[in-house]
């Protein structure tokens, strides 16, 4: 099965218009299926969909069944009737991977103006909760309240474009939400584009879930500290990123997996 996904992730994902690069998605898929063999129950749920990428790299992890919460404005482009453009790429994208997207676990709107109790109505408590939303201060700030309110206690939330320049309000928002949470909630692995946080109770339960992964040995595995907790940052050596980019750009995207064994 791991296999299987692997090869999803390194050729059928590119296909779709999308910002998660391999390490984040081998990180993905080691914390859901490390979930999975400890019978850690919950949905999933992500803020920030685009065209899917995400979505169905969630999809395939997780299985045709799984409870996946879509929340997203939807906003990009207009079809000739009037629709939303970005909307009807997403269903497309999913018609053509054979994958299922359940409409009704679709949130067509402003996440900051969403109640948790509208998510855990519709989903039950959720064990993934990837924030890609708005970048400013004030959505950061939002998301992550609504993600830590309808969270289970062994979930676990993805921040993206953490100490990303381009976006500094992020890393600022994240670190205020550690930081002013009581300590309840603590970062436990790093990658170039996203933090993870849990429970401070389950740190050292996804700590050693990263270090023993299978699927992240290719990544070196340094130990840094980030607010009172030891994390794990994965380096992508530029080395690898380079081929791996050069590989998909000429064409050799079904081979480009052998770069990350």
């Amino acid at each position: 099965m791991t296999s299987t996904i692997r090869k999803f992730i390194f050729h059928d994902l590119q296909t779709i218009e999308g910002y998660i690069d391999p390490p984040d998605a081998l990180v993905f898929l080691s914390l859901l299926q490390g979930q999975q063999e400890r019978s850690f129950t919950g949905a999933l749920a992500e803020i920030g969909v685009f065209y899917g990428r995400s979505y169905f790299l969630l999809r395939k992890i997780s299985g045709d069944d799984a409870p996946i919460l879509a929340i997203d404005l939807f906003n990009i482009g207009r079809t000739v009737d009037g629709g939303s453009a970005q909307y009807s790429r997403f269903l497309e994208n999913g018609r053509r991977l054979g994958m299922h997207v359940d409409e009704e676990m679709v949130i067509r709107g402003d996440s900051t103006m969403l109640e948790p109790a509208r998510l855990t109505d519709k989903i039950g408590k959720i064990r993934f909760f990837s924030i890609d939303g708005g970048h400013m201060l004030r959505h950061v700030a939002a998301d992550s309240r609504l993600a830590m309110e309808s969270l289970a206690d062994h979930g676990v939330i993805a921040f993206d474009d953490t100490f990303n320049p381009a976006w500094p309000e992020v890393t600022v928002g994240m670190a205020d939400f550690l930081r002013t949470g009581g300590g309840a909630f603590c970062a436990f692995c790093m990658t170039k584009y996203k933090t993870y946080v849990c429970r401070r109770e389950f740190h050292a339960f996804y700590t050693s879930l990263i270090a023993d992964s299978a699927d992240l040995a290719a990544f070196d595995h340094v130990e840094t500290e980030f607010l009172g907790s030891k994390v794990a940052r994965l380096h992508n050596p530029i080395s690898r990123r380079m081929l791996y980019e050069l590989m998909v750009r000429s064409g050799m995207s079904a081979f480009s997996e052998r770069v990350y064994r």
